[in-house]
């Protein structure tokens, strides 16, 4: 029985008083900000957390502690734990007993609704993480308790169920369609959907009840929000008919709270939404979904609702706080205006003269608000005018709006706004200085009004042809971008390097060439956001394609700006708040990535700067898209030099192994899997036997612990691979004793079926590059594993992996090796397999040739000879972006610009397998004649034989 004490390592703890104060003290140690003694303790959680009744006691100190802060730790850690461990993974070991399961499902729930709200909102996310793995097949019973919860009318209960409710169901707004999720959909809805409206109605009544008592209203207002959102997830897949039956009462009552002003619940805080606000926020969310998705259905409550939002909007002020509530009462009017049932709404020209002058006009301006964010908070700033992110904002909404009215009235629109765009851009030419935000709120407009469909990749790819782009490009744009001081009027300047960025694809080159030196010169400006946009349009420039699928700009275009680009944008991370700016790392990856031989000559100076950029990061690795950008530059600087000159790989392996060595002294987990394909990109270079550095490193890599993490195992077995195609040799003779190491690697591999082909490339390189008698005692053995996994666990991925691994071992030792290896296992084994021999599905991958005769085997390879080839042509890597990345993933991050090469292990050997073929069947007929026309004529189709015949003339021979 384990007692908690790192010194002992048993698998269960004992419930006791002892364990709970050991418990108790290292979560106290992990508050601690001293790392020397926080990390330690974290260690030691993390390693006893597989022992059985670990989650058990932490439950019981969350419970039993008197004190609170200790009690939010563990409800913390106790989320995490759920969220590392609950899922079980196949192949994997469940990392939560059985017993742990049963009893954190039968006390989570009345745990967390009898918990303050702060230890509540930790064990909610835990009950619905379990939810997604577990609800409903193996927690049946999880609704029913928490629906029953709704009878004790304390509201803190009440809304401990909402909040759990609402993160189980969530997802169903994201979900795709699949009879799984109609199925707990239903459910859902059959045990939910009558109690959750009782409530509703009842929390209304409350609501009047207690229409005086502000502390009431608050905890009501709460419930009605989640009870809002939960309608809304519970009906985002389809109308279920439940709702449609009780829209009534569900429509009036949230029209009626639409309409509801509240003195009580207003607040004096200018920036943080109130109760209110967020509850007719999440309304017109609701009827914003039923106009878009039910329009039918919906159309009898519709016009009241136009009347309330409309009202709302013009009603409504500026502060921050309202943002939320006004961009859903815009996005309404903007899912309204875009339906055909709906049209005609809109068509009276006053109306759309009004929707211009008080909703969108106001709603484009530039506030003080939003000039505090560009200033202060850049990196939000950006989050929401550049990415797009789910904070919507007021100008994003009026955007679509505009987008949406002109759907079917583009004309009329368009005249409109012309006349408030010239209006404006004629105030701000009175006096710049003073009203340079009529401007903004006129290239917003502009920018609105010609975008019709844009994309990430390409940005405005369909725009309004009643704009002229290039014209206000060069009357508006250029200007601002031309002006000598960068830094003045930093939110026009940006405007303009986002109007660049935004209408690349529709502006000519001439014009994209004018701007790029001006982007450069706005890389070293003082505003974050202003430097930032001019890196992220200078990458996407670098991304357009122009013919034969080059890129647009050329490196000879841009040699006269290689220097200041370079300075620029290295400059541009040393000044203050861009130190790990993402879009500044990622231009300088793409620039390295476009020019090319170009930046040879400066990469001994770039090559230190990001070494020592990296030694920073590794410390405290927060922005895993920078670091990943990083790694590719560094990637990028190894390739291109290395191509120009082999021998400079030394030098990088001076300036990077370093920093390496204590990035794995260290266990920096986000960057090891980074460090292995780094390494395998500079071993892989290497012409001559491997390095003695890389030999210390060998016995290391293959250390259990190194290979439990998943995210490890690409890039471990790609490094496992070069050290045996560069030091097989040198392995065989001077660490012979690794070899049993390096085996148990690919047993481990080969066990799991997410990782069984990994295990096949790594045991492809062993027989391919291993001196034949370093593994001689080994070959049986690895052919046992291989069939047993085969009679256990036969997937299509494990059998095609085998047939390659089998053709490869047969060219390696021959044919008649290769069948004594399989009869010496069982006899006729050989037989048994070839005869069950499927067609693969990929012709690089069996270019290696059976060098025996069978015509089961014969017929798939002819027709695999005859497969159409994948003709589709990958994105070259330049054009690539991570989320693009086949290897992309949060465990483990695949370098683009750290590609291995195709290996082919045939190499020029066979350079026509059809010839080949047509060669050794008439060598095998010649020693046998008679006998291999016979066969074939009876045993092959006459298609087979038409397309054998078409060989054998290529190969100028003939069967005997």
């Amino acid at each position: 029985v384990r007692v908690l004490d790192p010194s002992i390592s048993v698998a269960i703890m004992e419930l006791n008083d002892g364990n709970l104060q050991t418990l108790t003290e290292y979560l106290q140690k992990t508050l601690i900000p001293d790392p020397a003694v926080r990390r330690p303790a974290e260690k030691f959680l993390e390693s006893v957390e597989g022992n059985q009744n670990y989650p058990i006691l932490l439950l019981t100190v969350l419970e039993k502690s008197q004190d609170e802060v200790i009690r939010v730790c563990a409800a913390v850690t106790f989320k995490n734990y759920i969220k590392r461990n609950w899922r079980i993974v196949e192949d994997e070991p469940n990392k939560i007993s059985d017993p742990d399961r049963t009893a954190i499902k039968a006390n989570i729930v009345n745990l967390m609704l009898t918990s303050p709200e702060q230890i509540q909102k930790q064990l909610s996310d835990a009950i619905s993480i379990i939810g997604r793995e577990d609800f409903p097949q193996k927690w049946p019973d999880l609704l029913t308790e928490m629906v029953t919860r709704f009878q004790s009318g304390d509201f803190h209960i009440i809304n401990g169920v909402l909040r759990t409710a609402h993160s189980l169901f969530k997802r169903y707004r994201h979900e795709f369609k699949s009879n799984e999720l109609w199925s707990e959909i239903k459910l859902v809805l059959d045990t939910f959907a009558q109690p959750l409206t009782e409530l509703f109605k009842a929390t209304i009544d409350l609501c009047q009840t207690h229409a005086t008592d502000v502390n009431a209203l608050k905890v009501l207002f709460s419930s009605l929000t989640l009870i809002s959102k939960l309608f809304y997830s519970l009906n985002f897949q389809d109308l279920p008919e439940f709702f449609e039956d009780n829209m009534e009462t569900w429509m009036t009552n949230f029209h009626n709270l639409l309409t509801l002003d509240n003195k009580l619940l207003q607040t004096d805080d200018e920036e943080e939404a109130g109760l209110l606000e967020l509850l007719k926020s999440q309304i017109c969310d609701n009827a914003a979904l039923y106009a878009q998705k039910y329009d039918e259905e919906f159309q009898p409550y519709l016009p009241r609702f136009v009347t309330a939002i409309w009202n709302l909007l013009v009603t409504t002020g500026q502060e921050v706080k309202y943002d939320l509530l006004v961009s859903n009462a815009i996005q309404f009017l903007a899912s309204v205006c875009e339906r055909p049932h709906y049209k005609h709404l809109f068509e009276d020209q006053n109306v759309l003269t009004s929707i211009c002058e008080k909703v969108i006009v106001p709603n484009m301006e530039f506030r003080s608000a939003d000039e505090e964010a560009f200033e202060d908070n850049a990196e939000e700033y950006i989050i929401r005018d550049l990415e797009g992110s789910d904070i919507d904002t007021r100008r994003r909404a009026a955007c679509d709006l505009v987008r949406g009215l002109c759907k079917f009235f583009e004309g009329p629109v368009t005249g409109i706004f012309s006349g408030y765009v010239n209006s404006m851009l004629t105030e701000y030419a009175k006096n710049p200085g003073v009203n340079w935000k009529h401007k903004d709120a006129a290239i917003y407009l502009v920018t609105s009004l010609a975008s019709k469909a844009q994309t990430q990749k390409h940005g405005i790819t369909q725009a309004n042809e009643l704009v002229n782009l290039c014209e206000f490009f060069v009357n508006h744009i250029l200007v601002d971008l031309k002006s000598p001081n960068v830094n003045e009027f930093p939110v026009l300047k940006a405007d303009a390097i986002k109007y660049v960025m935004t209408f690349r694809s529709q502006l000519p080159k001439e014009q994209l060439l004018e701007a790029v030196p001006l982007l450069v010169a706005h890389l070293q400006t003082e505003s974050i956001v202003q430097h930032t946009y001019a890196a992220h349009s200078l990458e996407r420039i670098f991304t357009m394609r122009g013919a034969n699928n080059a890129t647009l700009i050329t490196p000879a275009e841009m040699a006269p700006f290689t220097e200041q680009l370079l300075n620029n944008l290295f400059k541009a991370l040393a000044i203050p708040g861009s130190s790990e700016n993402e879009y500044i790392m990622k231009a300088i990856m793409r620039s390295f990535s476009l020019l090319q031989d170009a930046i040879v000559p400066y990469i001994p100076t770039l090559i230190g700067q990001l070494t020592h950029k990296l030694l920073l990061v590794s410390k405290n690795p927060s922005k895993p898209h920078f670091n990943h950008y990083l790694f590719e530059s560094l990637c990028l600087s190894i390739r291109i030099t290395c191509k120009a000159n082999r021998d400079t790989v030394g030098s990088f392996e001076e300036a990077l192994f370093p920093v390496f060595t204590e990035i794995l002294q260290n266990d920096v987990q986000e960057f090891v899997p980074y460090v292995f394909q780094v390494m395998s990109l500079l071993l892989e270079i290497h012409t001559s036997s491997i390095p003695s550095s890389y030999m210390a490193l060998f016995p290391h890599l293959l250390q259990p612990a190194l290979w439990e993490r998943t995210g490890n195992i690409p890039p471990l077995v790609r490094l496992l691979q070069a050290y045996l195609e560069k030091g097989a040799t040198t392995i065989a003779s001077t660490a012979a004793d690794k070899i049993p190491g390096l085996l148990g690697v690919f047993q481990k591999l080969i066990a799991s079926k997410a990782n069984d082909h990994q295990g096949f490339y790594l045991l492809n390189s062993i027989v391919e590059q291993m001196p034949p008698d370093s593994i001689t005692q080994y070959r049986k053995q690895i052919f046992i594993l291989l069939f047993q996994r085969l009679q256990s666990s036969k997937t299509t991925k494990f059998v095609k992996s085998f047939l390659v691994f089998i053709n490869l071992y047969c060219v390696k030792y021959g044919a008649i090796a290769l069948q004594e290896i399989f009869d010496g296992i069982q006899p006729k084994m050989f037989g048994m397999v070839v005869e069950k021999c499927p067609q693969s599905a990929n012709p690089r991958e069996c270019r290696v040739l059976f060098l025996f005769f069978r015509t089961p085997l014969l017929q798939a390879l002819i027709g695999l000879f005859e497969l159409p080839e994948d003709d589709s042509i990958p994105d070259d890597e330049h054009f690539i972006d991570i989320e693009d990345t086949p290897g992309y993933q949060t465990a483990f991050s695949q370098l683009a610009f750290a590609g291995k090469k195709e290996h082919d292990p045939i190499g020029d050997a066979v350079n026509n397998p059809k010839i080949l073929l047509a060669q050794s069947l008439h060598k095998l007929s010649t020693a046998c004649p008679g006998r291999v026309p016979s066969m074939l004529s009876t045993s092959l189709p006459a298609e087979a034989l038409q397309f054998l015949h078409g060989y054998l003339q290529a190969a100028a021979v003939q069967l005997v």
